[in-house]
Formats: structure tokens, sequence, C-alpha cells
């Protein structure tokens, strides 16, 4: 019974207080707690997503066994190979391309009826 009369109490309350200056306030508490708790979870996506980028962007792979290392380490924490001999064949490999200009194969084209 108590229940149902502080429910009409609350009601009561509110109707009186909703058309004055502190009912403006009250409701413009309430937008502010529900926007925010709106914005919050899309908040939280942005900050994790820029996050997991972060962190992609400072993992590099084994060439021995394909695991998932961090780019400072020396050793990879699975096959425990060396990573610096993988860093410098990197570099030994791209220093040693051979330029596009030479890889190049000139086509030119022919008629197929003057062929036969």
């Amino acid at each position: 019974m108590s229940r149902t009369s502080s429910i009409i109490w609350f009601a009561l309350i509110l109707i009186f207080l909703l058309p004055t200056a502190a009912g403006r306030v009250l409701l413009d508490v309430a937008g502010g707690l529900i926007f925010i708790l709106l914005a919050l979870p899309i908040l939280l996506t942005g900050i994790g997503w820029l996050g997991w980028r972060f962190l992609q962007s400072q993992l590099i792979q084994c060439e021995f066994c394909g695991a998932s290392i961090m780019k400072d380490s020396d050793k990879c924490s699975a096959c425990g190979s060396t990573l610096a001999f993988q860093k410098q064949s990197k570099e030994a490999s791209i220093n040693n391309s051979i330029p596009a200009s030479s890889a190049t194969i000139d086509i030119t084209a022919q008629d197929p009826e003057e062929e036969i």
C-alpha cells in the first residue's frame, strides 16, 4: 500500500514542479544523463578501435613460425628465432631489388594477317 502512495506523491510533486524553473533544471539534468548514456558506448567503441589499430601497427609476424610479436623484441617468443636477421634480410632485399625500368618487357603489336 505504501508503494502506490509513494508513486502518487512522486507524480503530484512532478506535476507541480515541472512548470517551474526547478522542473526545467530537472528535465535538463535528465536529458544530459540520457545523452551521456547513449554517447558512452559509441565513445568507448571508438577508443577501443583506435587502441586496436595502434596495437596492430606495433606487431610484426615471425617469418619462421608466423607468430605475431612486438616490433622492438629481438627474439620470437614462440620459436626463439632471432629477429635481427629478419630485419637485416628485409633491408638487404629492398636495397638489392632490380629497378623497374630494367625489368619491363617491351611489347610490339603485330597484325595477325601479315604472318599468314
